[in-house]
């Protein structure tokens, strides 16, 4: 005669799956009765005009009107500054270093330092020259390109 194939921890394993599901449903069971004794349903927030929850819904009378057409997708054309009507600047060489070939410039105007390579000058310069120059976009921020001394 053969064995059976069913070892006592298996058949244990089997019965605690076996009143796992049976106390799941009778949970599930209890829930369904205890939503239908409520009936309250979903409960609803709503949010005011200045952002808060309130479960009252808001009234219509203080409502604007929005018209859809002028509501603007996307990122908005760039307008004309006057950055980009002069793009020479003025400013003064605040340091530089002829052995690293780097240096910054303190722009007259807004009084912010600007990095600048030995690649973007066009003159010779020195720390405390007044020169005029470009700004152009780098790796880590605006750069001075374009730099010669100022006449």
């Amino acid at each position: 005669m053969a064995k059976s194939q069913q070892t006592f921890s298996k058949r244990e394993k089997e019965k605690k799956r076996q009143k796992k599901r049976e106390e799941k449903q009778k949970k599930k069971e209890a829930r369904r009765a205890e939503a239908k004794e409520g009936d309250a349903g979903i409960p609803f927030a709503y949010v005011d005009k200045f952002g808060n929850l309130t479960e009252t819904p808001p009234e219509p009378t203080g409502e604007e009107e929005i018209d859809a057409s002028e509501i603007v997708l996307g990122i908005p054309q760039k307008e004309e500054s006057e950055e980009e009507l002069d793009p020479v600047r003025k400013g003064k060489v605040a340091f530089f270093d002829h052995s690293k070939g780097f240096g910054f410039i303190t722009d007259s105007e807004t009084q912010e330092k600007y990095f600048v390579h030995i690649s973007g000058l066009i003159d010779e310069i020195n720390e405390n020259d007044r020169v005029t120059f470009e700004l152009e976009k780098g790796q880590k921020g605006m750069n001075a390109v374009r730099v010669s001394l100022q006449d």
